[in-house]
């Protein structure tokens, strides 16, 4: 069995890819820009304090290292595919070589090409960028308890309806509502301002309606200005114009609304459809490239696109490992099926809502329950899954006071990083 095997991307469908590959004795490289896998679902957790870095994330080498066989792991960035010769090109050490290449690179933000989004705008994408939002959030309340005019508010747009928006926005409100007077006794509870803003007249688009209302009455309950049917025109370093011709004073703006291709991936010779993504065949294989197959975010079947979450890129992870081997051994591949397995998004402590397939949805502390159960069992590593445990198992219990943060240098700790005249953290291209 001499095939060799590029998977390009460590997410959830790279994975799942490379598990069935490397159990079935394949020479599987797996490619990625990070030296670690990072578990994207809880970067809200780390962005609020809730979890550390490290909790939601496992060495790729290890990850490798645990396979037999012949498997290796490349740190590396893509920077072109070599159709032609087989080869994929990077920006570290000689291009590699593949009979056959798995495209799982997942994908990043859309801006929309809003003005001044990409550049005043924060994401949580990635640890660092989680980083980055703890840092001027927790540095930002800081600041204020030394300031003369308590009056002033600490304002955060969350921009996206989703469940990112959602988990993020409901964090943030729980702070504001239960933390801030216990652990800021300096600041009244209004010194910290959460606003969330969905251009669509609903949250959490693709749940049934009770859910949406219940996640709306929850979010609004714990203090979250919600603006519906309100898109943002224009973010500045200091404020945003939104849709209804207002302007908004902001201090942190940060970005969940919709998913994006890799702006590299233009240049790979592959087709793009909506959003960038790489148009696929019903077996997951990259049109036009039979030796080249596409999952995850970054993937998309025009006649039947998936939703861009952790389920269907395990699964079309998994189904795409298969039909490697089937086509190897001279066997016809088949269609990607998604079994649906239901959909749930978090709204705060004690809160989430759930929704099968075959109609039955959950809310409230049992649904909470069934999200973190979810989501533990779902990190890498033993190690991984015990610190996440202890750590939300901590918050939980010791909640407000484990509201606290320890602020780290994302946000270096002297004046470059902070505004002379308001002695808040400058925005993100201010610093220097």
């Amino acid at each position: 069995m001499g095939q060799r095997v590029v998977i390009v991307g460590a997410g959830f469908g790279g994975q799942h890819a490379y598990h069935e590959l490397a159990k079935a004795g394949y020479d599987v490289t797996l490619v990625d820009r990070h030296p670690y896998t990072t578990f994207q679902p809880l970067l809200y957790q780390v962005a609020t304090g809730g979890l550390n870095p490290g909790d939601i994330a496992f060495p790729l080498r290890r990850f490798v290292s645990r396979s037999k066989g012949r498997t290796k792991f490349r740190r590396a960035t893509v920077t072109g595919i070599d159709a032609e010769n087989k080869r994929v090109l990077t920006n570290r050490g000689a291009p590699i070589e593949y009979d056959t290449l798995v495209l799982a690179q997942g994908a990043g933000p859309n801006f929309f090409n809003i003005p001044g989004a990409h550049e005043n705008a924060r994401t949580i994408y990635s640890r660092a960028e989680a980083l980055q939002v703890r840092d001027l959030l927790f540095s930002g309340l800081e600041q204020m308890t030394t300031e003369p005019n308590h009056g002033q508010h600490f304002t955060v747009l969350v921009v996206g309806g989703g469940a990112t928006g959602v988990e993020m926005a409901g964090t943030l409100a729980e702070m504001k509502s239960e933390a801030i007077p216990v652990v800021y006794p300096e600041l009244s509870q209004d010194s910290l301002r959460v606003i969330l803003a969905e251009m669509a007249d609903t949250l959490l688009a693709p749940f049934e309606p009770r859910l949406q209302r219940y996640t709306l009455h929850e979010l609004r309950k714990r203090g979250v200005d919600v603006r519906l049917g309100t898109a943002v025109k224009e973010v500045r370093p200091d404020s945003v114009d939104l849709s209804d011709g207002s302007t908004l004073g902001v201090d942190l703006v940060i970005w969940a609304s919709g998913v994006g291709a890799h702006p590299e991936v233009s240049e790979w010779g592959v087709p793009q459809g909506k959003g960038g993504r790489i148009e696929v065949e019903p077996d997951l294989r990259v049109k036009g490239h039979r030796d080249m197959w596409a999952i995850g975010d970054c993937a998309v079947e025009p006649d039947s696109p998936l939703p861009q979450l952790a389920q269907p890129a395990m699964q079309m992870g998994t189904h795409v490992g298969k039909q490697i081997i089937a086509a190897d051994r001279g066997e016809e591949t088949t269609p990607f099926a998604y079994d649906d397995k239901g959909t749930m998004a978090t709204i705060g402590r004690n809160a989430a809502v759930v929704q099968f397939p075959n109609g039955r949805t959950v809310t409230g502390f049992a649904a909470w329950a069934l999200w973190v159960g979810v989501h533990l069992a779902t990190l890498l590593g033993g190690r991984n899954r015990l610190q996440a445990m202890v750590n939300t198992a901590f918050r939980y219990f010791a909640w407000p006071q484990s509201a606290t943060n320890i602020v780290g240098d994302a946000v270096a700790e002297d004046d470059s990083a902070v505004d002379p005249d308001s002695g808040r953290p400058r925005q993100p291209h201010q610093a220097e």
